[in-house]
């Protein structure tokens, strides 16, 4: 057999690449667990250690890299106490000690600090937490500088855009515009037009906004290795902040008609004790199954990779990569369509409720 038509075949070459990429991207996620490996014989390797230090935030960024040392970068906390404000690195608190290893305890110029479940806590010289001392903490946390970064690329996307019209006024758009201006339209024709009418002009800017903030983040979340590789919108803090960014935008646009329908809607008067109520618990069940809807499905898709990488280290052999890699291969390309999915599932609830709070009734 003619070796040359193997290599040159165009399904050859693909192939290879694709196998290159994912030897780089599945090797951070062993070298983060070599050492937890090597301790396989002290202590067993707990697979749910790994993915809720993943998808939880965290004082600390993993940074597994190959060949590097250190597998973190230590974030600074921010706390403002009852006594004054306090500085310092997460690392002076021992941010990735172990289970079962005593937690490092710094003390500060108004505290003594030491973290407990993530959270940092005052102590006295014993170690005990002090129950009177008020902390306020502001650390820009993983999730913190995970935002920023997604903040950036779309800040930096927008106006490359918005210089490209500038400059090239009646022409055809090239580069990163001609990518995303299909993109755009899409959510002004399929979205917003559709389910807000006449009026979605003044929407557009928190539609493209929703819609490519989740994008970007759910793309970097992706990403194996350093600077992505964060589970940013499969926190519910920041699902429950966009829910409610949304919840605020559907009441404050309401027209007399929408209030009316929850209000004083055109049924019996006896039948007011029950429907009243339910239209008000449907004013906060909307936004509410938003939150969830985007939090649970990011969320799922990076528990069942970590689980999946987790069996080479569970069952303490590399060929168990064979089976386990291409399912994270197929799960990441779930996931991919995943990303975009929920982009789009969560602008177009959103832009349809914001059109049934704006819709006139003609009678």
């Amino acid at each position: 057999m003619n070796n040359s038509s193997i290599l040159n075949s165009k399904i050859f070459k693909p192939l290879l690449i694709s196998a290159l990429f994912l030897l780089f991207c599945v090797k951070p996620t062993l070298s983060f667990s070599q050492e937890k490996a090597a301790e396989a014989s002290e202590k067993p390797f707990d697979p749910k250690e790994v993915v809720f230090e993943h998808i939880g935030d965290s004082h600390s960024w993993p940074v597994a890299i190959p060949f590097m040392d250190e597998h973190f970068v230590s974030l600074p906390i921010i706390l403002y106490t009852d006594k004054g404000l306090e500085v310092f690195s997460s690392g002076k608190l021992g941010f990735h000690h172990e289970e079962g290893h005593e937690a490092t305890i710094y003390k500060g110029e108004h505290y003594s600090y030491k973290l407990e479940d993530k959270k940092v806590v005052a102590v006295d010289e014993a170690g005990e937490a002090i129950k009177d001392a008020k902390i306020y903490d502001f650390s820009i946390t993983r999730n913190v500088i995970s935002m920023w970064l997604g903040m950036i690329v779309l800040l930096i996307v927008f106006f490359s855009i918005t210089s490209a019209y500038k400059k090239r006024v009646g022409k055809a758009p090239k580069g990163l515009q001609a990518l995303l201006e299909p993109v755009i339209l899409f959510v002004r024709d399929d979205v917003a037009i559709p389910n807000i009418g006449v009026k979605y002009v003044k929407y557009m800017p928190l539609l493209l906004t929703i819609f490519f903030f989740i994008l970007i983040n759910n793309l970097l979340g992706l990403v194996p290795f350093f600077p992505g590789g964060f589970n940013l919108t499969g926190n519910i803090a920041v699902t429950m902040v966009l829910s409610v960014i949304v919840l605020v935008v559907i009441n404050f646009s309401g027209n007399k008609y929408y209030w009316k329908h929850i209000f004083t809607p055109d049924i019996p008067l006896w039948l007011y004790p029950i429907m009243v109520p339910v239209e008000i618990i449907g004013i906060l069940s909307k936004p509410f199954a938003l939150m969830i809807r985007l939090f649970a499905n990011i969320t799922a898709g990076h528990i069942i990779v970590l689980s999946l990488i987790s069996l080479i280290f569970i069952f303490k052999t590399a060929w168990m990569a064979t089976v386990s890699v291409p399912f994270v291969v197929f799960m990441d390309c779930i996931e991919l369509l995943v990303a975009f999915l929920q982009a789009f599932i969560f602008t177009m609830l959103t832009s349809l409720f914001i059109g049934m709070a704006v819709e006139e009734h003609h009678h």
